[in-house]
């Protein structure tokens, strides 16, 4: 998701290191902050397989600064991880969020209902943190507060998601089920 979030910041605008790991870290810092031993070795990947640019540019008062801009090549980098996200996109929360912020970089409303519709898929799906056996266990059906709570939070999240996805379906040009 890093390389997914590198390509999405870079096809907003062009940044600097410093710049564009303070963006990633406000997306998913709470839950992955991104070190510059990760950020950098990442920035390097996709400049070696010619999806960034790296331009050196005067520092106001420092050392030069290599600002990183999405080539034509990264642009369509982008749009195929967006188009065809892996199964962890789609389920984890986290992978999901960073997914869904870069959604409108694919330009084909269609292409993106489909990705929606997976994630729409995956919340219909009965599931629970807490099973009896293979059955997930209800909220209702657990003694303990804490679990029940985790439960109730969950559910809400879950339809709320579940109805802004619906909406954002049916927006999209029939999209929707």
């Amino acid at each position: 998701m890093l390389e997914l979030a590198i390509l999405g910041f870079l096809h907003d605008s062009a940044l600097h290191g410093y710049e564009l790991r303070k963006r990633i870290n406000a997306l998913t810092g709470h839950v992955r902050p991104v070190a510059e031993s990760t950020l950098y070795p990442a920035i390097k990947r996709l400049e070696k397989a010619g999806l960034l640019a790296r331009d050196t540019q005067p520092g106001a008062v420092a050392a030069p600064r290599h600002v990183l801009t999405l080539t034509s090549d990264g642009r369509q980098e982008l749009r195929n991880r967006l188009a065809d996200p892996a199964r962890g996109d789609i389920t984890d929360e986290n992978r999901w969020f960073t997914l869904l912020a870069f959604l409108r970089h694919l330009d084909d409303e269609a292409a993106q209902a489909a990705v929606l519709r997976r994630r729409l898929a995956f919340l219909e799906e009965p599931a629970s943190f807490f099973y009896d056996g293979d059955r997930p266990l209800r909220a209702e059906e657990l003694d303990d507060p804490f679990r029940r709570g985790i439960l109730r939070i969950a559910r809400a999240t879950s339809l709320a998601e579940l109805t802004w996805l619906r909406e954002t379906l049916a927006s999209l040009g029939g999209g929707g089920r």
